[in-house]
């Protein structure tokens, strides 16, 4: 071994320990729920997981996934298109499809992997890519990857966004292509993207249109089906890349949903749909069940609703000021990194997981604690996690 290769790593771990920043791994005993058993913790109630809909432990989620583990096994041991792919991937990827309203669907293990896979196939040399500075770091990485040119707008800044479209209409190259991508949610904010505005902006400058909607999905729009159902713009983004690790199951999984020529095009030459195994039967089968719970029980979007507005509600209340949007994020601003991490182990001690976030996932200066909401809180979770906020809050100085 290379002694001082991994001295360097351990020198760059106890900085991070001595400022504050040290992020540590909480260990769950039992599966996702509104409240969990957490090592040395006991049970806790949980305002940080993207389980939005409060599926990721429901009876009919498990069952379907332990059916189809019982019917296809583990997986295929390779690549789809080397060895097969099964019914249940088809069964799924044609259900997302008709959820996004769009031709066709095709599933990753993860949306990260959709993003990164999607993105250098879909805009390359010639091309210009024109993103929102707040895009999450699977886009900004698929960026990356690409052999396109960019440019970065403000956040949410539709004179930005026009500002930066002219440029790419006239740097492109003959027959290039522009590609507007951005958030349907931020994740870090919990606003939605200005859509209406940037599909207007779109057409106007003859770029075309690509939404993440992971923190939408299941969330926004009078059915769940996200940001673009939100605004009434179905069939009006040309390319949707979502989750099935947050709202559809919170197990693993991603899918890009756009027209058949599109899904096509990803199927022979997008280097993570080519080279990486297929979801697993089983969170396939889970998140097909999971969009069937959703569309079949109106009920579990307007719990989710209801939660929120008591969350939000709650914390304004008592002082805080939380970050406006429609979204299940609630984002507390608080400052310094450090005071965010130790924020969230005060809330932890009151039996509250709820993570702080600092730099370099933010902005320095704009630490935050991210409240989650979720349909399968109860009233008295919300209640408890309110007081224990009251509490840590007047600890802090952050509230009277």
């Amino acid at each position: 071994m290379n002694d001082s290769f991994h001295a360097r790593w351990g020198e760059s771990n106890e900085i991070m320990k001595k400022k504050g920043t040290w992020k540590t791994l909480r260990h769950l005993e039992g599966p996702m729920a509104a409240r969990s058993p957490m090592e040395n913790h006991g049970e806790v109630v949980i305002l940080s997981s993207n389980n939005y809909l409060g599926l990721s432990n429901h009876p009919d989620v498990v069952a379907a996934s332990k059916t189809a583990l019982d019917r296809y096994g583990a997986g295929t041991a390779s690549v789809r298109f080397i060895c097969g792919t099964f019914t249940i991937h088809r069964e799924l990827e044609e259900e997302l499809a008709r959820f996004s309203r769009t031709e066709a669907a095709i599933s990753y293990v993860s949306c990260w992997t959709a993003n990164t896979g999607a993105i250098p196939l879909l805009a390359g040399e010639g091309d210009i890519i024109v993103s929102d500075e707040l895009n999450h770091a699977s886009i900004i990485d698929g960026i990356r990857l690409s052999k396109a040119g960019r440019k970065i707008y403000s956040h949410s800044d539709m004179a930005s966004l026009e500002e930066k479209l002219k440029q790419a209409a006239a740097e492109r190259a003959p027959g290039g292509s522009i590609l507007v991508i951005t958030d349907g949610v931020f994740s870090m904010e919990g606003d939605l993207a200005r859509l209406p505005g940037i599909v207007e902006l779109a057409r106007r400058y003859d770029a075309a249109v690509m939404v993440d909607d992971s923190h939408g999905t299941g969330v926004t729009g009078p059915h769940g089906r996200g940001t673009i159902e939100h605004y009434g713009l179905e069939g009006e983004i040309d390319v949707v890349t979502s989750t099935l690790g947050k709202a559809l199951g919170g197990a693993a999984g991603g899918y890009v949903a756009s027209s058949r020529a599109v899904i096509d095009a990803l199927i022979q030459s997008s280097r993570p749909q080519i080279f990486s195994n297929a979801l697993p039967a089983s969170v396939a089968a889970g998140a097909l069940e999971a969009v069937h719970l959703l569309e079949r029980d109106p009920a579990i979007l307007a719990r989710l609703r209801e939660n929120i507005r008591l969350l939000r509600n709650g914390l304004k209340k008592m002082g805080f000021n939380p970050l406006e949007g429609e979204s299940a994020i609630i984002p507390i601003i608080v400052g310094k990194t450090a005071f965010a991490i130790d924020m969230s182990a005060r809330l932890l001690e009151k039996g509250v997981f709820v993570t702080g976030f600092g730099f370099p996932v933010v902005p320095e200066g704009t630490a935050r604690i991210r409240v989650q909401a979720s349909a399968a809180l109860s009233a008295a979770n919300i209640d408890k996690a309110l007081e224990a906020f009251a509490e840590v809050g007047r600890e802090a100085g952050l509230i009277n």
